[in-house]
């Protein structure tokens, strides 16, 4: 039985791992047709900004799957080693995710246009 948790752990965290790297090359792709498309427009802040936002918010769930993938895999018998280096992984990407977000919400502030305006 222990064998087969530790197949289907694998699995799923192979498949978190998976969408992890799909993510980021979905949005790394769209970000560069984005600023292709742009490229006249580059001069203003406008584009880079708009891509900027948009590749920020597929590292944001690129993030996710991530410390999904470690959250699966430290789940079966962890050692207290595990448990230190999930510990040390899960601030690291919640220190990234916080600090993105943050960017991501000051961004949309920026963008939203004053009532009464």
């Amino acid at each position: 039985m222990e064998s087969v948790l530790d197949m289907i752990v694998a699995t799923v965290a192979l498949a978190c791992e998976l969408a992890t790297v799909l993510v980021v090359a979905l949005g790394a792709g769209e970000a560069l047709i984005g600023l292709a498309m742009g490229w006249n427009k580059l001069s203003g802040q406008g584009t880079k900004r708009v891509v900027w936002r948009r590749f920020a918010s597929w590292i944001l769930l690129s993030l996710e799957f991530a410390l999904a993938a470690d959250i699966v895999r430290t789940a079966i018998a962890p050692t207290w080693d595990d448990i230190g280096q999930l510990a040390a992984i899960a601030a690291i990407r919640t220190f990234l995710n916080y600090f993105l977000e943050r960017d991501l919400e000051a961004f949309m502030h920026e963008r939203k246009p004053e009532p009464g305006a």
